[in-house]
């Protein structure tokens, strides 16, 4: 039975696992809150919140460690805070069936994960001149290789693009769309791993707060939903930001694949059991 008790306790478990993958810890409570019988609409609406909670919670951490790029999160912001908007008018418009289907396809681009991305720890190059303009650059310890990684950004206008269309997704799905942010980070951007990871939990939130603007005016809301999974996540994530730099890439990215499969089948049931 779904109370606000049980909500909160399974909250932190997914505030953890989200701060880790970078995905958020709504793109894990969206599918349990419609698997438990919530309207999808209004689990979207409701996990808006978790996800402003789960980033403030893990982003506090990462950056005292100075593993997040405040510039590039900052320059990136400017995207998918547009497209946050757009994305929350879309779905106060839409038949909800469609939504089970864009979560589930949205989370098939995750895929493009698989391959490591090359010089994703050690290796500085060339950037182009808006990125060198911008100053995109950085550098930071990493404890489970006992070394001072640095990196410099790339593809700054190509990547804002990108960053713009992950806006319009975690405005209409409610899940930060951290799956598909760090993706771009990685194959775009040319970002290390967890500064990947962290940048885009410091990104989630300020897209979150964009899209819950426009689902507060339409009124799909439940404050019994959003307390405890924002109380739940936040926990989680400050758990998770405190443990982040001791586990491997390759750990991180196993945990971040497996998730996903289990959300993709999660929503694609869903979706056809509701046609």
């Amino acid at each position: 039975m779904l109370n606000m008790l049980s909500l909160g306790l399974i909250s932190v478990p997914v505030g953890f696992l989200g701060s880790l993958i970078g995905l958020g810890g709504a793109g894990l409570l969206t599918p349990i809150l419609v698997l438990m019988g919530v309207p999808i609409k209004v689990a979207i609406a409701s996990c808006m919140v978790s996800i402003i909670a789960t980033s403030s919670g893990s982003a506090s951490s990462y950056v005292r460690q100075r593993i997040t790029n405040i510039k590039v999160a900052m320059y990136l912001e400017m995207f998918t805070i547009t497209g946050a908007i757009i994305g929350a008018t879309i779905t106060t418009r839409i038949n909800p069936v469609y939504l089970y289907f864009f979560f589930a396809a949205f989370l098939m681009l995750s895929f493009l994960r698989l391959r490591e991305p090359k010089g994703s720890l050690t290796v500085p190059h060339k950037q182009d001149r808006l990125s060198r303009w911008l100053e995109l650059h950085g550098s930071y310890y990493d404890e489970a290789h006992d070394k001072v990684v640095e990196y410099k950004v790339d593809n700054a206008l190509l990547g804002g693009g990108g960053m713009m269309v992950a806006g319009v997704a975690a405005g209409m799905l409610g899940i930060g769309a951290g799956a598909f942010k760090v993706t771009v980070h990685e194959k775009i951007l040319h970002m290390p791993t967890k500064v990947s990871s962290t940048t885009s939990n410091f990104v989630i939130g300020m897209t979150a707060l964009a899209g819950t603007s426009i689902y507060l005016f339409s009124g799909l809301l439940n404050l019994t939903l959003m307390a405890p999974m924002a109380v739940g996540t936040t926990i989680g994530a400050i758990v998770g930001g405190r443990v982040l730099n001791k586990i491997s890439n390759k750990v991180l990215k196993v945990l971040f694949l497996v998730i996903v499969v289990i959300l993709i089948g999660q929503m694609l049931y869903k979706g056809i059991s509701a046609i």
